[in-house]
């Protein structure tokens, strides 16, 4: 038994080694979305600084790992073989959860994850116990209340942190406006002063509070001196930063640079627990089983680790080192950047959320509260509110969600909100901080336009609502766990181990699947990026020629599954192209708004030009959706109903009419893709005749069922396929004409 437990312990430091790379990729966007969403710098130097504070607070952290071994269960009552069921089954759920959410790109809590585990798997075999001894209570045996001062920190992170961030960017960009490098150069050195004296003091508090050289009596002297300290460095830093600024460098930056920093450091230095505190708690505990001389693992009891962690240095580099490399190797941590750095974009840009029911209830509540309180507002205070918020001349760098001022906001208030929790020992999360501080600076900049705010609500609404889903979903599933290893023993560890590889596995696949349709929209992000106009009506043409292509391929195999769907009278394959139809007039509501965009972007005498051909373009797409829509619904609910399927006459009938259809389409798809327009009046003509036999065969078809001999049901069918089909061609006839008007030189 004592080298199964061996083991385990080997295979819960496996897991940790990939908790570290996934933890850090979750909560990358705490730290790094301000930085990347504003371009402080180029990317390679943005991550360098959030390299070394990264190292710099795993280096420095050894005060927190307590709280994995003695924080929420009692170990007096636990013995060892309970501990390793518990610790693997947090091990293997932390994992699991850290994978989806990243794979998906949502950012979540390492630290919520964690505690609710801890609290699932010590509930589960508090529950075993209290059976078998009616003498032990819930209260002996867990620690309720750090689990309760999280859900409690939950709530308190997310409207605290939303309201400042709303309250202070109003106040700040009404100073700074858009503008900031014209004006307002008085209150440069202020903001820079305020925003580094606060960083440093976030330092000392989150970043260095619970480092090895942070003794009782160095707390003491800084408490003791507090005021001076801070007085000392609001001064000195004020009148750095308005020396700075007037030599053309742009505090702004620096503050940027520094904040995440700052907050790199105090994520690896108070978060490190939340991936190596459980293996290192395993491994203590496997110690103390060793050293009392591996007796049997039911009976010995694990109450040393009541005693103080003493985690050794090369355990806190290892775990700095893997950190690092994850931050920089990993695809999933841009992915969580992304997604927070797209819901703060001050423009209109690629949305990667829909729009939802609730988020469209809760814009137009705003937008009436905001009607009525403007109402009051006298117009002379609302015109000059509104220059101070003008974002035409916004100063961005290429490439820029937002600018520096609301970065160096965001880095700021997060790390004051930190200080003030811990302070006043409320538990505020790091995650939640950071991400809620960004979006109400956001809604405060006006990020959140009408033609946006239900995107970014859906988006918001989302990544909030992954937070309650992981301490649920954590506690159900390291409460199954527990119990199943507990009651199996150490079959179910073995089953535990490769289920965890499998699902790290498929999630990789899901991911690399996911990037791969996110890729082929480059073309998109170099056209939103790019300046010079020539280049961007060649990748405005390159995008609206690619959808094009889609479309159509999209409508040949669709088409194509639906008839066979009809004729072979199957009803998974037309359910599955009724499924397929609805995503993909999802993902050309998407494309269509892009496009749109790109539109904008032009110069206005080619818009003109060009603009009727591209709406011509785009009602043709939605219309051949629409179309395939119209065919595939009648079709669905005929098989759907069990009716009787369509008669081999009428099949031998539709053939040559499938045929002409998809001869079209794919005629059309030639011809838009290698952009070769020669032959265009020749399949004009083509598709002419295609109506004009499909109308004939529709006439006769009405003639048919005029006879009482037919299924009424079948006949209406058949004439809604030969109309619908003729509509197809119609309008694959219109697309043509107008793209060989577009891509006229």
């Amino acid at each position: 038994m004592e080298y199964l437990y061996f083991g385990v312990i080997i295979f819960i430091f496996s897991l940790a080694c990939y908790d570290l790379t996934a933890g850090v990729s979750t909560d990358a966007g705490n730290f790094l979305s301000a930085a990347v969403g504003s371009k402080a710098s180029k990317l390679p130097l943005v991550f360098a600084v959030a390299a070394v504070g990264i190292f710099t607070g795993a280096i420095t952290s050894n005060g927190m790992m307590d709280i994995a071994r003695h924080g929420i269960l009692n170990p007096d009552y636990y013995y060892f073989n309970e501990v390793i069921c518990i610790f693997l089954a947090v091990g293997v759920s932390d994992v699991i959860l850290l994978d989806i959410f990243n794979t998906l790109g949502m950012p979540t809590s390492s630290t919520v994850s964690m505690v609710f585990e801890l609290l699932g798997g010590s509930t589960a075999l508090a529950i075993v116990k209290i059976m078998h001894d009616p003498a032990l209570s819930y209260a002996n045996l867990i620690n309720t209340d750090k689990a309760l001062s999280i859900i409690l920190g939950i709530f308190l992170s997310v409207a605290i942190a939303f309201v400042f961030g709303l309250v202070v960017m109003w106040l700040t960009r009404t100073i700074f406006t858009f503008k900031y490098r014209q004006k307002s150069r008085w209150a440069v050195g202020i903001f820079g002063g305020i925003s580094i004296t606060a960083i440093m003091y976030f330092l000392l508090v989150a970043g260095f509070g619970k480092s090895s050289f942070m003794t009782p009596e160095v707390r003491d002297i800084i408490e003791t001196h507090k005021g001076t300290i801070l007085w000392g460095c609001l001064i000195a830093f004020t009148i750095i930063s308005q020396i700075l600024d007037a030599f053309k460098i742009n505090i702004f930056r620096v503050i940027v640079l520094f904040g995440t920093f700052a907050l790199a450091m105090a994520f690896a230095g108070n978060d490190l627990v939340n991936f190596i505190g459980v293996p290192l708690a395993a491994l203590s505990s496997y110690q103390y089983y060793t050293e009392a001389g591996a007796g049997d693992p039911s009976q010995f009891c694990v109450s040393r680790l009541h005693e103080t962690a003493h985690t050794p240095i090369y355990f806190l580099i290892a775990a700095g080192a893997i950190m690092v490399f994850a931050l920089i190797t990993s695809k999933k941590a841009r992915k969580v950047i992304n997604t927070s750095v797209s819901l703060s974009r001050q423009d209109a840009g690629e949305e990667i959320f829909s729009s939802s029911k609730i988020a469209r209830s809760t814009v137009r509540s705003a937008m009436n509260f905001s009607n009525t309180v403007s109402s009051w507002v006298p117009d002379k205070i609302k015109n000059w509110v509104n220059q101070r918020f003008d974002s035409d001349d916004a100063v961005l760098p290429d490439g820029a969600a937002f600018d520096m001022v609301r970065a160096a906001v965001n880095l700021v208030l997060a790390g004051l909100l930190i200080i003030i929790g811990t302070s006043l020992q409320l538990p505020l999360s790091t995650t939640y901080v950071a991400f809620m501080v960004a979006m109400g600076s956001s809604l405060a900049d006006r990020a959140w336009g009408r033609d946006t705010a239900v995107y970014r609500i859906t988006g918001v609404i989302s990544v909030i609502g992954g937070w309650f889903i992981t301490a649920g979903a954590a506690f159900i599933l390291c409460f199954c766990m527990s119990l199943f290893m507990f009651y199996v023993g150490p079959v179910a560890m073995v089953i535990a181990i490769a289920l965890v590889v499998l699902i790290i596995i498929r999630n990789n696949r899901v991911f690399k699947k996911r990037e791969a349709n996110e890729n082929k929209d480059q073309v998109f992000r170099k056209l939103i990026k790019a300046t010079d106009k020539d280049e961007i009506r060649e990748l405005l043409g390159e995008h609206i020629k690619t959808n094009q292509v889609e479309v159509l391929d999209f409508a040949r195999n669709n088409y194509l599954q639906i008839i066979n769907g009809l004729k072979n009278n199957d009803y998974k394959t037309l359910h599955r192209a009724a499924n397929d139809l609805d995503q993909e007039k999802s993902l050309w509501k998407k494309m269509r708004r892009k496009e749109l965009i790109g539109m904008r972007k032009i110069d206005y005498l080619t818009a003109v030009e060009k603009n009727t051909w591209f709406h011509l373009g785009s009602n043709s797409i939605s219309q051949i959706i629409y179309c395939l829509k119209r065919i595939s619904d009648p079709c669905l609910e005929h098989i759907d109903n069990n009716f009787t399927p369509l008669p081999q006459a009428l099949i031998d009938e539709f053939e040559p009419v499938e045929n002409v259809a998809l001869e079209t389409i794919d005629e059309a798809r030639r011809m838009i893709y290698n952009r070769d327009f020669e032959k265009a009046d020749l399949f004009m003509v083509k598709a002419n005749e295609a109506r004009h036999t499909l109308s004939a065969l529709r006439d006769r078809q009405m003639i048919r069922m005029q006879s009482e001999e037919g299924n009424l049901r079948i006949e209406i069918l058949y004439l809604n396929t030969l109309q619908e089909t003729q509509e197809l061609i119609s309008t694959v006839r219109h697309l043509l004409r107008a793209s060989r008007h577009f891509f006229a030189v």
